[in-house]
């Protein structure tokens, strides 16, 4: 991984659509509006891509804390633009202040932590996992 300098940002967009919201991604009691989950996918793309130029080949950033608040409801229709800002590095952890907004207001804000990790690594490691795995699944 190449150094990631405090203050990388990274910025996500997403149009939302019938299927991001509550009612059609969790519970169809849920009211018409933007699942959590939906808003916390925007704000990790958004850390992405703050940092996706100082990732080496075969290195991924994997996200292993969210700390946020949803705040605000979104209609479908509207379009979420979520930001990311690189608040600390610790070797490999990258922490980000993460926001979200629809185009009316700010919708949901907090933290998020990403580890630098090998992918290959990482495969070797699940490969192990499924031969342990009691179906061999």
């Amino acid at each position: 991984m190449k150094p990631v300098p405090l203050g990388a940002k990274g910025r996500f967009t997403l149009d939302v659509k019938p299927q991001h919201l509550a009612n059609q991604f969790k519970d169809p009691t849920l009211p018409p509006v933007l699942a959590t989950p939906v808003m916390i996918l925007a704000m990790e793309n958004a850390a992405l891509n703050a940092i996706r130029s100082y990732l080496e080949p075969g290195e991924a950033a994997v996200g292993t804390i969210v700390d946020v608040r949803h705040i605000a409801a979104t209609p479908a229709g509207q379009r979420v633009t979520a930001e990311a800002e690189v608040t600390g590095v610790d070797g490999r952890r990258l922490v980000f202040a993460v926001t979200a907004h629809d185009e009316i207001e700010e919708i949901g804000s907090g933290t998020h932590e990403r580890m630098v990790i090998d992918i290959a690594r990482l495969e070797q490691h699940l490969e192990a996992k499924r031969a342990r795995s009691p179906a061999g699944r």
